[in-house]
């Protein structure tokens, strides 16, 4: 299904969305992010501070609530995720192609519940990239591309004064219907030109990974290279670079713990981060990460080597955002072809 919307009547269309809760990019405090949205919405931004994922993987959630009343049984509570449909306006194609890399760690193995309650309810109207909407965009050197629709359920094509949709799934085709009579019929013209805007898109400039696919090789021969002490030497652990990931999906589960008497609390999931310090620390007090250097080598070897042997796709999707917000300039593009260009 392929149609032609207005760009004035986006908001009608989100208007007639009734069934689900609406989410597209809104400029707050000076950062664009998802908010939700009843009408307009504005789709002229570049990619978001934090990718959709917290829809599908929120940073804090609750598995259960316990209680203990002395002289009885514990008594446990599961609490599962309100099944609230959302659909998210806006999707850039590198977040668009984390989602499946997210399926595949939450569904491949073992199926997360939560995850996947969250996940059939969330749908994705993606706009292509016509240029990269950041200096930093990479998203040809893993596999992507600025007009990739994968994870998307929509794909929405900017022709200036109207929108080129097009469905990519049956929810995506739902979608589509709602607006009735919002769309019309893509003329031959409109087909034209929007591979004629792909086709520029493709071909627009980014910043290169000079050799993706043997990274994964690389890297793994590169396990030991004194460079990851000398690139990691300006971190300082904040942990940005992987909260703002659409792909990093790292956790830690704890109990907190309300009250002792009688004894009440919740089992919560949180992100937990890779670059913090106390991540891979034992019970015994031994690290094997424990310096900054092991810990940047982690993050990058899991993008480019550890997912790829595990999934054989690179887990990195390009978004340019652990590059761009990094407080100390730290860029995994350099960092990798640096490493892998020294090899051995």
């Amino acid at each position: 299904m392929e149609k032609i919307l207005d760009k004035k009547r986006i908001d009608d269309w989100i208007a007639a969305l009734t069934d689900w809760e609406v989410l597209a990019p809104a400029l707050q405090d000076g950062i664009w992010t998802y908010k939700p949205v009843s009408g307009a919405a504005r789709l002229d931004h570049p990619n978001t501070r934090q990718s959709p994922k917290e829809l599908t993987f929120p940073q804090r959630e609750i598995f259960f609530s316990f209680e203990q009343i002395k002289g009885e049984p514990p008594k446990l509570t599961q609490i599962l995720p309100k099944e609230t449909r959302h659909v998210v306006f806006g999707v850039r194609s590198c977040d668009g192609k984390g989602v499946p890399r997210m399926d595949k760690v939450f569904t491949d193995h073992v199926e997360d519940t939560y995850y996947t309650t969250r996940r059939k309810n969330v749908a994705y109207v993606g706009l292509a990239c016509n240029k990269p909407p950041s200096s930093t965009c990479f998203c040809l050197s893993v596999g992507g591309s600025p007009v990739s629709t994968d994870g998307l359920d929509v794909q929405m094509t900017d022709l200036g004064d109207r929108y080129f949709v097009k469905a990519i799934t049956e929810t995506g085709k739902a979608l589509m219907k709602a607006a009735g009579s919002l769309l019309a019929e893509a003329a031959a013209a409109d087909q034209k030109q929007v591979k004629q805007v792909h086709a520029d898109a493709v071909a627009y400039p980014q910043r290169k990974i000079n050799d993706p696919d043997g990274a994964p090789a690389k890297l793994k021969a590169s396990f030991n290279s004194p460079l990851w002490d000398e690139m990691a030497r300006a971190c300082i652990g904040c942990g940005i670079c992987t909260f703002l990931c659409p792909t990093c999906h790292c956790f830690d589960i704890n109990d907190e713990v309300q009250s002792k008497a009688p004894l009440k609390g919740q089992r919560v999931r949180t992100w937990d981060n890779c670059q913090f310090p106390d991540f891979t620390m034992h019970s015994s007090g031994h690290n094997p990460r424990e310096n900054t250097g092991a810990r940047l080598r982690q993050r990058v070897n899991h993008k480019f080597q550890y997912f790829h042997e595990n999934f054989g796709m690179h887990q990195c999707t390009g978004c340019g955002r652990c590059v761009s917000e990094c407080p100390v300039g730290i860029d995994i593009v350099a960092v990798v072809n640096k490493v892998t260009e020294n090899v051995g």
